[in-house]
């Protein structure tokens, strides 16, 4: 292994969860999590990954499937879909559709987002998966390849039922997905109300309306549950996702939403340090087409510590050399180490950004020979 100390602006690059550094205010609530969306680290969180019923938080895993259908072709916007029997008895929050009535994916989408329908949620289920069961079956297979290891569906809406569980991390980890393999639908989530069957219904998140800088995401109640909020905002570059779980009431949970928000936005910061592909290091490389290796990352890198903190870190790339060809591009090529003040911090691989091909049969016996005398 060898190490290289590289001077302040390699220095920065690493995007893991630090110690929090900064105490939140207190947050009355069961379970909470404030992440930052850029970097992936946690602010602030309580009981992060316990299990908890998490009432209508669910729809946002039934509208992932339903939106990986429409990515697929398997579901169009402007599609009818006759709602059956029993998607129209769904019991709690309702559109109103009516069963035997054709009604658009779009339509179903805004009533289950907007108005959290129950009845919208199964109706859409029952569309994609040919049941709710299959549907739900297809909701457990994406949380497990997103490895949400602290949740479980027994439905598409959120009921209460045996074994239907999540956690507050594994809700944050699932909106996260959400925005980003669905940027083209995030935006119904800030859409303040809608109607359909001629019944104006307003979007239970009440952020909506007190923050500007909020657009998304979803609420959910059950009296197990308590009321329940995952919020997202953006402020300039930086987009910060919160979840409440087991708040005492529909203000509780948008006050103590809003806490941790502005907890977020105003004790730390966020800084880009690298850019995807950008180059860092360029060490040798033996037995290949070329004599060395462009050493970078394989996606934006971004930080985040408490404010005016900034300063005083210091970095070290490990790397095992002398490297040989074949090396592939994106394949790890080393560790940055991050310090400061000499206590250990944080760490991300770096990747080759070019492949590198084996040389020809002269150039790999010099440097066959090379390898003999190091």
């Amino acid at each position: 292994m060898r190490r290289f100390l590289l001077c302040a602006w390699l220095a920065l690059a690493a995007p893991m969860a630090l110690a929090q550094a900064v105490t939140p205010p207190p947050i009355a609530a069961k379970s909470y999590l404030l992440v930052d969306a850029l970097s992936g680290q946690t602010l602030a969180a309580a009981a992060e990954s316990d299990r908890f019923e998490p009432a209508s938080l669910t729809k946002l895993m039934t509208a992932y499937v339903a939106f990986a259908a429409l990515r697929d072709h398997k579901l169009e916007m402007a599609q009818m879909i006759t709602p059956s029997t029993q998607a129209q008895k769904a019991i709690g929050s309702r559109t109103f559709i009516e069963a035997g009535k054709p009604v658009a994916v779009s339509d179903l989408l805004r009533g289950m987002i907007v108005q959290s329908g129950n009845d919208a949620a199964v109706a859409l289920a029952e569309a994609v998966g040919g049941t709710e069961e299959g549907f739900v079956a297809m909701m457990n297979a994406q949380a497990a390849r997103m490895g949400l290891a602290d949740t479980k569906f027994a439905n598409a809406t959120g009921t209460p039922a045996p074994g239907h569980y999540s956690s507050a991390r594994d809700m944050v980890t699932l909106a996260g997905a959400l925005m980003r393999d669905f940027p083209e639908h995030y935006p119904l989530y800030s859409q303040r109300e809608f109607t359909y069957n001629g019944i104006k219904q307003g979007n239970r998140n009440r952020m909506l309306w007190t923050d500007p800088t909020v657009d998304g995401m979803k609420t959910g109640f059950t009296e197990a549950a308590g009321y329940c909020l995952l919020a997202s905002a953006k402020r300039g570059e930086r987009r910060l996702i919160s979840v409440v779980l087991g708040t005492q009431s529909d203000t509780a949970r948008t006050t103590e939403s809003q806490k941790l928000l502005n907890f977020g936005f105003q004790a730390y910061e966020t800084r880009l340090l690298y850019r995807k592909g950008q180059v860092v290091v360029t060490p040798e490389i033996l037995k290949g087409t070329r004599a060395s290796v462009p050493l970078g990352f394989d996606r934006d890198i971004w930080l985040t510590l408490p404010r005016e903190r900034f300063t005083g870190l210091a970095g070290l790339l490990e790397t095992r050399q002398p490297f040989v060809a074949p090396l592939a591009a994106g394949q790890k090529a080393g560790i940055i180490r991050i310090t400061r003040d000499n206590a250990p911090l944080a760490e991300y691989p770096v990747v080759a950004l070019e492949d590198v091909p084996v040389a020809g049969f002269l150039s790999r016996g010099w440097d066959t020979l090379r390898l003999m005398f190091r």
